[in-house]
């Protein structure tokens, strides 16, 4: 039995990857993330559409959660929920 072989179609993933639903389910999980650190004003979420494909981002936006991640590792631990 031959392998099965798949050749993508470059152009049409790229459109999947840069859609507006791709961009909103990431910044979905990347405010679960956020919310699971602890939320608030202290992480700071952000999307966009780059060149290939759309990315989230959860930064920390204050003082103490920049301490609670160095110390606790908040935002680090929170990754699980943007499983979801």
């Amino acid at each position: 039995m031959k392998p099965v072989r798949v050749k993508l179609n470059r152009k049409s993933v790229r459109q999947i990857l840069q859609s507006e639903e791709v961009r909103a389910d990431l910044e979905r999980r990347a405010q679960a993330i956020a919310d699971a650190a602890g939320g608030g004003e202290d992480f700071e979420v952000s999307s966009q559409v780059g060149k290939n494909r759309a990315r989230a981002s959860v930064i920390t936006a204050t003082y103490e959660a920049r301490r609670a991640e160095a110390k606790d590792r908040t935002l680090s631990t929170a990754l699980e929920a943007g499983r979801g």
